[in-house]
């Protein structure tokens, strides 16, 4: 599944266009590495977002393709939540 779709399915970012955006201006990593909003993520894959100042790392439990709003976070474990100074 596409990175800026998977964002917006488990609802990290609420618009695959801000997923894209996010993701365009080199503000996610995939397992390390900087991704473009095509990369495929697999399960397993470490995914660490920047937002404004918190910066948020998660790990890929499932790839659906459409899942109900309240069962969303069962896509991803929270690994680490790090507000910036």
């Amino acid at each position: 599944m596409r990175l800026d779709k998977y964002l917006k399915v488990s609802r990290l970012i609420k618009r695959r266009t801000l997923a894209k955006e996010v993701a365009e201006a080199s503000r996610i990593l995939v397992n390390g590495k900087e991704a473009k909003p095509s990369k495929d993520v697999k399960v397993d894959d470490i995914i660490t977002i920047e937002f404004g100042l918190k910066v948020v790392t998660v790990k890929v439990k499932s790839l659906e393709i459409s899942i109900k709003k309240e069962d969303s976070c069962l896509m991803y474990e929270l690994i680490s939540e790090v507000k910036k100074q």
